[in-house]
C-alpha cells in the first residue's frame, strides 16, 4: 500500500477522528482547548462540505438552531452558531430576518466556519487503513500517526436502489448531485423517485423554475401513501432526546426495528412549510397561469424497473400498492433519485474487521457509542452516525449531535457530565412499583 512514503508523526494522539462531518466535527468542537485530550481529525476532502451539492436555494433546516455542534452539550462554547453569527457581525440581522427555520446553506456555512476555526481537523488527508498493536496505527496518504483511541464519523453516501444503480449518469443522479446535474431541463419530462423532504425540495426547485427553464412536466413518485408532513410535535420530540435514545438502546431488537419503521415520519417527513409551497405552486399552475399539465403526483406506487427508451429517454415501470396487478410507465428525460442515504463503508478498517461485534449491518456499540470488540477496554473505536438500528432514529439527526459527542468525550477524559432532566414521559416500566396519587 506504498506504506514507505509516509512519513511518521512521532506524537501519539489520544483521539483521532476518522471523517469530518457534522459529527465528528462537533466531537471536535467540544475537545477544542482540551490538551489532556490530544486529537487529530481527518477527511479526506479538499475542504469541508456538508450536501453541497444539495443546497437547493430556499432550503431550510428541519431542527432548532439550538441543535447546532455543541449549544446543547456545552453552551458557553465558541463553536456554537450564535457564536459564528456574533463572530460574522451579523447577529442583529438574523435575528431582525425572523427565518421561521435556519436556512440550510447559513448552517453548511457555520459548519464549515467551525472546522477553519479548528487547528486540530484537517482536509486532503484520507486514511487508508487503521490496525492495531497496542495502539491503533492510523495510515494515510501522507503519513502514519497512532492513537489510544479511534472516533469514526465518515458519514451517509447516496443510496439508490438495484433499479436505478447502473444507469447512474447525467440523465439519471440522485438528489445529492442535483445542483449540478439539474440543468437545462427546459420542456424535459422530469421524474422525482422518493416522498421524503429531499424528493420534496427537488420537485419544489423544478417545479418553480422560470418560464424559460420549466421543464415540460414534472412527475412525482413516492412508495408512502401520500406526501406526509413530518411530525414535529412536542411530545414525538421526545424521541430525540437523551433519555428517549437510552431507553430505545435497551430495548430488544425486534422492538426497536418496529419502533424505527412506526415512527419514521417523526425524521423523514417533509415540513409543513414546504408541502405548503409546492400546493400553492402547483394551484397557480394549474388554474390561474392555465398549465394542468406540468405537474403529476404519483404517490403508493413502487418503481418496479427503469429501461432506456426507444425513442430516447427512460421508461419507469411503476406498481401500485394496493393494485399490484397493474403496471404502469412513465416516460422521462431525467430521473432524479430521491431515495436517502446509507452508512458509509468503513473500508480502512479491514486490518480489525474481524475482531469487531456487529449488530445486523452496525457494528454493535456499548452505552458509548463505542464498538464492542476483542481489543483492552482503554483502547476504543466509537462510531457516530452509524448505529441508527441501536440507537433509534435520532441517531443520523443533528438533534443528538452534541449530546452523542459528549458523551463520547466524556469517555475518552474519564469522567461523566451531568445529563440533562429527562423526559415528561416515563418510557421504562417501573415493575412491581405502585404509582402514588398526589404524593
Amino acid at each position: 500500500m506504498g506504506h514507505a512514503k509516509n512519513r511518521a508523526d512521532s506524537a501519539q494522539y489520544h483521539c483521532v477522528g476518522v471523517g469530518v462531518g457534522p459529527a465528528n466535527l462537533s466531537l471536535a468542537s467540544l475537545l477544542h482547548g482540551r490538551p489532556e485530550v490530544r486529537n487529530l481529525f481527518l477527511d479526506r476532502k479538499a475542504s469541508f462540505g456538508w450536501h453541497d451539492d444539495q443546497q437547493i436555494p430556499g432550503t431550510t433546516l428541519q431542527v432548532s438552531m439550538f441543535k447546532d455542534l455543541v449549544s446543547l452539550s456545552d453552551p458557553k462554547s465558541p463553536f456554537s452558531f450564535l457564536s459564528y453569527l456574533h463572530d460574522q457581525g451579523r447577529v442583529y440581522h438574523f435575528l431582525n430576518a425572523q427565518f421561521d427555520d435556519v436556512p440550510r446553506l447559513e448552517f453548511r456555512n457555520y459548519l464549515a466556519w467551525a472546522s477553519r476555526r479548528n487547528e486540530n481537523v484537517v482536509f486532503g488527508e484520507t486514511v487508508q487503513e487503521v490496525d492495531f498493536d497496542g495502539v491503533f496505527t492510523v495510515r494515510t496518504d501522507h503519513r502514519t500517526v497512532t492513537a489510544e483511541n479511534i472516533v469514526v464519523g465518515v458519514g451517509s453516501r447516496p443510496w439508490v436502489p438495484p433499479q436505478g444503480r447502473d444507469l447512474l449518469g447525467p440523465t439519471q443522479f440522485h438528489v445529492n448531485d442535483y445542483m449540478n446535474a439539474a440543468k437545462d431541463l427546459k420542456d424535459k419530462r422530469v421524474v422525482v423517485v422518493g416522498g421524503g423532504q429531499s424528493g420534496a425540495e427537488a420537485f419544489l426547485d423544478l417545479i418553480s423554475r422560470a418560464d424559460g427553464e420549466l421543464p415540460r412536466r414534472v412527475s412525482w413518485i413516492s412508495r408512502r401513501r401520500n406526501y406526509f408532513p413530518i411530525d414535529d410535535s412536542p411530545f414525538t420530540n421526545d424521541y430525540f432526546m437523551p433519555s428517549h435514545s437510552d431507553y430505545f438502546y435497551g430495548l430488544p431488537p425486534e422492538a426497536r426495528q418496529a419502533f424505527n419503521a412506526q415512527h419514521i415520519l417523526s425524521s423523514d417527513g417533509i415540513s409543513e412549510s414546504t408541502l405548503r409551497d409546492i400546493y400553492q405552486r402547483i394551484y397557480v399552475h394549474r388554474f390561474v397561469q392555465g398549465n394542468p399539465d406540468l405537474v403529476g403526483l404519483h404517490p403508493n406506487r413502487e418503481v418496479v424497473e427503469v429501461t432506456a427508451a426507444d425513442a430516447g429517454g427512460w421508461d419507469i415501470s411503476v406498481r401500485h400498492n394496493d393494485e399490484p396487478g397493474a403496471t404502469e410507465h412513465f416516460e422521462a428525460d431525467i430521473v432524479v433519485w430521491a431515495t436517502g442515504f446509507r452508512p458509509a463503508r468503513m473500508d480502512f478498517l479491514a486490518p480489525i474487521a474481524d475482531r469487531l461485534e456487529r449488530h445486523g449491518d452496525e457494528l454493535s456499540i456499548d452505552e458509548d457509542f463505542a464498538v464492542r470488540w476483542d481489543g483492552p477496554a482503554d483502547r476504543n473505536i466509537f462510531v457516530q452516525n452509524a448505529a441508527r438500528g441501536q440507537r433509534g432514529l435520532a441517531d443520523p439527526n443533528l438533534s443528538l449531535n452534541a449530546w452523542r459527542s459528549q458523551r463520547i468525550a466524556d469517555r475518552l477524559s474519564g469522567v461523566r457530565s451531568d445529563e440533562q432532566l429527562a423526559s415528561f414521559i416515563e418510557w421504562s416500566s417501573k415493575a412491581g412499583a405502585k404509582v402514588l396519587w398526589g404524593a
